[in-house]
C-alpha cells in the first residue's frame, strides 16, 4: 500500500475543516469539565489494557522458564477477526475476562467463576478489555453502551448509551472513564463519562471513522491520543481537551497508541510502525513491516518497543529512533497487544500459540499451543500467565488459559 502521511497541525475548536466532511453534524460536549478537579475517587485504575494511561504494556514480573496448562475456560464464540478482550487482574488475585458473547466473568485462580454479568446484546458482544477502579469494572460493548459492574458481586451499577458500538477499551483517570465510540454519522468520536454516575461529561465534535484504538493519556506532555479507522492518530490537549493535531497514515489505526519519552508509538494498516512527536504531531520515524500492523506495542523501561505484524513477525524497535534490534517469526498473524517483562516479551499468534521471547535477542524461550488463534494481550501475575483466544472452529469456543510454571 502506498504511504500517504500528512500532518494536520493546530486544529482549534473552531476549525472550519471537517475531517470526513461531517464536523457540523457531530455531537457536542454536554458541558465543559476539568479532568484534574478534585474527586472522591482514586486517580488511577488498578487494571486496564496495557497497564496504564500510556499503554506501555510492561510489567515488573518475571515469567517461568517453562510453562504447563493449569486450566482453560470457554469464553469466545464469535467469528469477528478483531483481537479479543484481554484478562485483567483484580486487586485480590482473581481475573476479569470479557467475551465476544457479551459475558463478563470474574474468575478465581483455581478456575472457579465467581460471577458472570451481561454487557451488550448486539452481535460481537465485547472485544474491549475492562478497566478496574474503585471496586468497579468498566467495559464497553458492541451495543454502543458503556457498563459499570460491582467488582465484588457483578451487579450492574449503571450503563450509559454512547453510540452505535464500542470496540475499544476504556481508560480510567481521576473519576472519569474515557473511551472511543462508534456511530453511523459522522461515525466516531471520544467520550468522557463520570465513573460514579455514568453521566456524560464530554464528547468531542471531531468525527473519526469507527475508532477501535484504545486512548492514551500523557499528563507530562499534556496529550490525549487515539487512533482511528480513517488512518489518523488524533491528539487533544490534556486536561484542556482542545484539538491539538492529527497525523495521517495510509491505513486504519486499530491498536492502542503507546507513549514513550515524548513520542506516540503505534502501528497502521499501511504496514508501518510510527513514532510521532507528542508536541506537534510531526513524524520522528517510520518502520515498514511486511504487512498490516494491528498489534498494540509494548515498551520496556530501556526504550525498546515490541510490536507484531500481519506478516507474522514480532519486531523489537528502538522506541526513540525506530532502529530494528531484532525480529522473530511466529508463523502466523500477530494482531493482539504484546506484553513485556524484565527479560521477556509475550506475543499471541494466529499459529494458535503464545510465544515467550527473550527480550535481548528474540530467541524463543517457550511456546504454548492452544486450540484457537491467540489474539488477546497476555496477563502476567506472580504465579501464572493468562491469555484468551478466538474460537478454533465453527461451534467450538475459544478459551481463556491459565499457564503455570512447569
Amino acid at each position: 500500500m502506498p504511504r500517504r502521511r500528512r500532518f494536520l497541525g493546530a486544529l482549534g475548536a473552531g476549525a472550519a475543516t471537517a475531517l470526513g466532511g461531517c464536523l457540523a453534524t457531530a455531537p457536542r460536549a454536554t458541558h465543559a469539565f476539568d479532568p484534574l478537579a478534585e474527586t472522591d475517587l482514586q486517580e488511577h485504575a488498578s487494571a486496564q489494557l496495557q497497564g496504564g494511561l500510556r499503554n506501555r504494556g510492561y510489567v515488573e514480573t518475571a515469567i517461568p522458564s517453562a510453562v504447563a496448562l493449569d486450566w482453560s475456560l470457554p469464553v469466545n464464540r464469535g467469528d469477528h477477526t478483531a483481537a479479543k478482550a484481554s484478562p485483567v487482574p483484580t486487586p485480590d488475585g482473581d481475573v476479569i475476562i470479557a467475551a465476544d458473547t457479551g459475558t463478563v466473568r470474574r474468575v478465581a485462580p483455581d478456575g472457579t467463576v465467581r460471577w458472570g454479568a451481561t454487557a451488550g446484546v448486539a452481535r460481537r458482544g465485547v472485544h474491549g478489555t475492562p478497566a478496574i477502579a474503585n471496586g468497579t469494572v468498566y467495559v464497553g460493548a458492541y451495543d454502543g453502551v458503556l457498563y459499570a459492574f460491582d467488582l465484588a458481586s457483578g451487579e450492574r451499577r449503571w450503563h450509559r448509551p454512547l453510540g452505535d458500538a464500542i470496540g475499544s477499551s476504556p481508560v480510567y483517570y481521576n473519576g472519569v472513564v474515557y473511551v472511543a465510540v462508534e456511530y453511523y454519522e459522522p461515525s466516531g468520536s471520544v467520550a468522557a463519562v463520570d465513573a460514579a454516575t455514568g453521566d456524560l461529561r464530554w464528547m468531542d465534535s471531531r468525527p473519526t471513522h469507527h475508532p477501535h484504538s484504545t486512548i492514551a493519556i500523557d499528563r507530562t506532555a499534556g496529550r490525549l491520543l487515539v487512533g482511528s479507522n480513517d488512518g489518523y492518530c488524533y491528539a487533544w490537549t490534556f486536561p484542556g481537551l482542545e484539538r491539538a493535531w492529527a497525523f495521517e497514515t495510509g491505513g486504519a489505526i486499530k491498536g492502542p497508541v503507546a507513549v514513550h519519552d515524548g513520542l506516540a508509538v503505534f502501528g497502521s494498516w499501511d504496514g508501518h510502525v510510527y513514532g510521532v512527536d507528542l508536541a506537534d504531531g510531526s513524524e520522528r520515524w517510520a518502520v515498514e513491516t511486511g504487512a498490516d500492523v494491528m498489534s498494540g506495542p509494548a515498551v520496556d523501561p530501556d526504550g525498546t518497543a515490541y510490536v507484531g505484524s500481519h506478516d507474522g513477525h514480532v519486531y523489537a524497535l528502538d522506541a526513540t529512533t525506530g532502529a530494528e534490534r531484532w525480529r522473530y517469526d511466529t508463523g502466523g498473524w500477530v494482531i493482539g497487544s504484546l506484553r513485556a517483562t524484565p527479560d521477556h516479551v509475550l506475543a499471541g499468534s494466529y499459529d494458535r500459540a503464545l510465544h515467550a521471547l527473550d527480550a535481548a535477542d528474540g530467541d524463543l524461550t517457550w511456546r504454548f499451543a492452544g486450540d484457537g488463534r491467540a489474539t488477546s494481550a497476555p496477563l502476567v501475575t506472580d504465579d501464572a500467565c493468562y491469555y484468551a483466544e478466538r474460537r478454533p472452529r465453527e461451534g467450538e469456543p475459544g478459551s481463556l488459559y491459565r499457564l503455570v510454571a512447569d
